[in-house]
């Protein structure tokens, strides 16, 4: 077990391959742990360093007081990489992951020179949307809203054809805690990312399942204009494709590594 203190948080983190190797990070989405990309590890090259993390609120890493922001999640991985003395990588976001991911990037430009943005966005979902959220989560915990939220997780195929893992997601949502759950959706609430992601000038792809209940398509589509990044969709997943695609997603990551001199 990894931990590392960054920007005064106690950080759960992995780090798997040749400490010499191309440094690729990956920062999971909200509601999960690193375990999220567990189906894609054995689809990289054992050359790669791979450095996984639970952000602030998630997993074994410390859950500090809500609300949080972006660039606290962002000051937070920048010191884990730091502490680590990682001085170039290539920075693969999920969701609120990929919202960290582009403040970082737009933050430390001399840290991150390649950027894979997953079923994320520049911004994502009116306020409404996250007042309703709230309200439901403060009067009846995250269970109350884990049917939902599983629904825009996964196709619909996949709730049909694979229940038993299914229920291993729910479990892992649901012993979030409600503390970090809430603090990184005020994060992601109040994030505009736009200035910066218009300005980003490190090779970046953008990927988004068809099947995204939770970063559409068509957010994914703005997302990607705005940077000018080539957008790859990948047919029936829906919002973690690293879980229900995993070679899918491999297969345009891998090259996209490759090109920029990660694998």
């Amino acid at each position: 077990m990894n931990v590392l203190k960054a920007n005064g948080q106690v950080l759960h983190f992995s780090d798997e391959g040749p400490s010499d190797g191309p440094a690729v990070v990956f920062s999971n989405s909200l509601g999960t742990d690193f375990r999220v990309w567990d189906p894609l590890m054995p689809h990289l090259p054992d050359s790669l360093r791979i450095i996984r993390y639970d952000k602030r609120g998630h997993g074994l890493s410390s859950c500090p007081k809500s609300p949080y922001t972006i660039e606290d999640h962002r000051d937070d991985i920048a010191g884990l990489l730091d502490g680590l003395a990682i001085e170039r990588t290539a920075f693969v976001g999920l969701s609120v992951g990929g919202m960290i991911g582009q403040a970082l990037s737009a933050a430390r430009p001399d840290l991150v020179k390649a950027l894979v943005l997953c079923d994320t966005g520049h911004v994502i979902g009116p306020p409404s949307v996250w007042e309703d959220r709230f309200r439901a989560i403060e009067a009846g915990g995250i269970g109350a809203m884990s049917d939902g939220i599983l629904q825009r997780w996964f196709s619909a195929r996949f709730h049909a054809e694979r229940p038993d893992e299914l229920q291993l997601w729910r479990a892992m949502l649901t012993r979030t805690p409600v503390e970090g759950y809430l603090g990184t959706c005020r994060a992601i609430q109040s994030a505009d990312l736009t200035e910066a992601a218009s300005n980003l000038a490190m090779p970046t792809i953008c990927v988004v399942g068809s099947e995204d209940g939770a970063t559409t398509p068509e957010l994914m589509r703005s997302t990607a204009e705005l940077i000018g990044a080539d957008l790859h969709e990948i047919d029936g997943a829906g919002h973690l494709p690293c879980v229900e695609t995993p070679e899918a997603l491999a297969a345009i990551v891998l090259p996209f590594l490759k090109e920029n001199g990660f694998a």
